[in-house]
């Protein structure tokens, strides 16, 4: 399963990172078109739009399984290893249930409007709520798979707490290095 999801989780980079190119290809090539020709590819703006919202939820999902959103630990990592067990898998239940809702209200969104075309492209407007139906899903998966290892104590204790305080912090930890600048011993 963990190789299944880490092959998921690239592929989205690499969806990600080509999304990036053709939001840059159609902005830039729009503004150079402007001004050098006096028109434009009518249809970027809307795409970029619809791109960028995907971008953000298809990483959104990387970052949820590479536990890269950011948080306070505060109070969890002063607690013992059954605390936080019991935090991880209230918020997890939490996040479960916020996953829920935005996958039902984007599916009622992609519903409704499955008919409905965007006013450039022509495109069914479907296709933009459809981002946070995929990523409701995807989440929903990630989330119940460490609820599960949570609870059946497939975890280390040092994993029991899923955010990083600061980007800067976790960079220092990531090369092995304390707060205090020098190199960490095991």
């Amino acid at each position: 399963m963990t190789t299944l999801i880490d092959r998921y989780c690239k592929a989205l980079e690499w969806l990600i990172a080509l999304m990036l190119a053709a939001m840059v290809l159609l902005v830039f090539g729009n503004v150079v078109l402007r001004y050098a020709a006096n028109s434009g590819i009518t249809v970027s703006e809307e795409l970029s739009r619809w791109l960028f919202v995907w971008m953000t939820f298809l990483g959104a999902i990387v970052a949820l399984k590479e536990h890269g959103h950011l948080g306070t630990d505060m109070l969890v990592a002063r607690l013992g290893p059954a605390g936080k067990k019991v935090c991880l898998v209230l918020a997890q239940a939490l996040m479960l249930y916020a996953t829920w809702l935005l996958f039902s209200g984007s599916l009622t969104q992609a519903r409704i409007n499955w008919d409905v075309e965007a006013p450039v492209s022509g495109l069914s407007v479907a296709i933009f709520y459809a981002s946070g139906v995929v990523f409701a899903v995807s989440a929903g998966v990630l989330l119940l798979r460490e609820m599960w290892r949570a609870v059946s104590g497939q975890m280390r204790d040092d994993e029991l707490v899923m955010v990083q305080e600061s980007e800067d912090l976790a960079q220092v930890e990531e090369l092995h290095l304390d707060r205090s600048g020098t190199y960490k011993t095991k």
